[in-house]
């Protein structure tokens, strides 16, 4: 693949094959960065597990201690007194039957992340098949099936991420923006890192944490040193 002279310049920087750590990572990746934009930084970790099996799936959220850098676009379904509540709590879009009809017969998926309480999940189940390819359908064991609709969705718009493991076994996080500089991004990881950490299935054996990656959106690949995952607990 031919790639371009931002691309190859950062990549000189690299050894190819160095484990680094994660505070030299971040710092080869906000230093390589040349994009025109302010190009997104994620944490890939390669685990121990095959998704294949229910007990070894990997899923949970964090709350990114300095938030992802982006606007987060909210969608609450809910009636009544809570589809109010979530409106104060600042979600982008609100509603009920009405907002399903509109996703089913439309397509429409302008947001970002979802929330719903206990009650519309009979009426959210009929766009599953919209929602779910997209990762945006609601799920309890996430926290995005509750009553408790306020609190989530603030954690949300302040920068709560959701991570699950892929079926190669692979979980992909963005810890925020290349200007955000390399302290922010690497507290912002640990976090990350924690929460995947204390999320490994009981029958999981062997090295969970296999080996371990950070990248910007246009730059290449640090690979990181997992043995000091283990202090991120």
């Amino acid at each position: 693949m031919k790639r371009g002279k931002r691309y190859r310049k950062a990549a000189e920087a690299i050894e190819v094959d160095k484990l680094y750590t994660l505070d030299e990572a971040f710092k080869l990746v906000a230093a390589g960065s040349g994009a025109k934009f302010d190009e997104t930084v994620e944490v890939a970790m390669r685990l121990g597990v095959d998704p294949r099996h229910a007990d070894q799936n990997v899923r949970g959220t964090v709350s990114l201690p300095h938030g992802t850098g982006k606007t987060i676009r909210v969608l609450v379904f809910a009636k009544g007194d809570k589809a109010k509540e979530a409106e104060e709590a600042g979600a982008d879009f609100v509603g009920s039957d009405e907002i399903v009809n509109k996703i089913r017969d439309e397509g429409w998926t302008d947001f970002d992340r979802a929330v719903a309480t206990p009650d519309m999940m009979g009426a959210v189940g009929r766009i599953g098949k919209i929602l779910g390819p997209r990762g945006l359908m609601p799920n309890p064991k996430v926290g995005t099936v509750t009553m408790d609709v306020g609190r989530v969705v603030r954690e949300l718009k302040a920068g709560q991420v959701e991570f699950r493991v892929e079926k190669a076994g692979i979980v992909q996080v963005g810890v925020g923006k290349v200007s955000f500089g390399a302290e922010k991004l690497l507290e912002n990881a640990r976090a990350v890192i924690a929460n995947v950490i204390r999320a490994k299935p009981a029958s999981s054996k062997g090295q969970y944490v296999r080996s371990a990656a950070v990248s910007s959106t246009m730059g290449p690949g640090v690979a990181v040193d997992t043995t000091e995952f283990k202090t991120a607990v």
